[in-house]
């Protein structure tokens, strides 16, 4: 049998991609190295950096992900606190209502009939996007992890409500009535008194 790096085709980088949805839901994001993908597939490292670049790039493409959280973590950060749920429900309903939110709901969908698709959006969610606008808000681990928790769970129940069930009046309310109605309970989550 021939040893060495695998050839770059197609088959390939799918089995970099099977590979990796395989660690990274047994050892979450920042438990899996790209040695360890490239180590599951039988490739050598370097050609996951070829085909993929970056290990948040590899992860984005095994989830076949409908958006890129670097692209939208500046939306909610830019600003002042006080206004950060306003910012994070305005930028999560631009997305849902744009041809992004069909993979999305494909998304999540499948996390809920699928172990490894679940614990993978999980690391998704809380850690590439929750807990990275926490990082400049929040320095306790702990409660950065309950605030992520308490925000994950008023965004999965609108998403639910809104995009998946479509549960009225919910589900045709303008942008705006929803950023004023869920901002408020999102804000306090993030900054607020958890206790009040």
């Amino acid at each position: 049998m021939a040893r060495g790096r695998r050839p770059g085709h197609q088959d390939t980088r799918e089995s970099v991609l099977t590979a990796a949805r395989e660690v990274f839901a047994d050892k979450g994001y920042d438990g899996a190295s790209v040695r360890a993908i490239a180590a599951a597939a039988g490739v050598d490292p370097s050609l996951i950096h070829h085909y993929f670049g970056t290990k948040e790039q590899l992860f984005l493409a095994a989830m076949q992900a409908p958006i890129n959280p670097a692209e939208l973590i500046p939306r909610i950060l830019t600003g002042d606190r006080e206004h950060m749920g306003e910012r994070l429900v305005r930028t999560l309903l631009h997305v849902w209502d744009s041809p992004a939110g069909g993979a999305a709901a494909a998304m999540v969908r499948s996390a809920v009939t699928n172990d490894m698709m679940a614990r993978m959006l999980r690391e998704f969610v809380v850690k590439r996007l929750i807990r990275r606008v926490l990082a400049d808000v929040v320095s306790d681990p702990a409660e950065a992890a309950t605030r992520g928790t308490l925000v994950a769970s008023q965004i999965a129940g609108l998403i639910m409500i809104r995009y998946l069930i479509r549960v009225e009046p919910l589900a045709s309310a303008p942008p705006e009535e929803i950023v004023a109605m869920v901002a408020p309970t999102i804000q306090r989550y993030l900054v607020g008194d958890l206790t009040a």
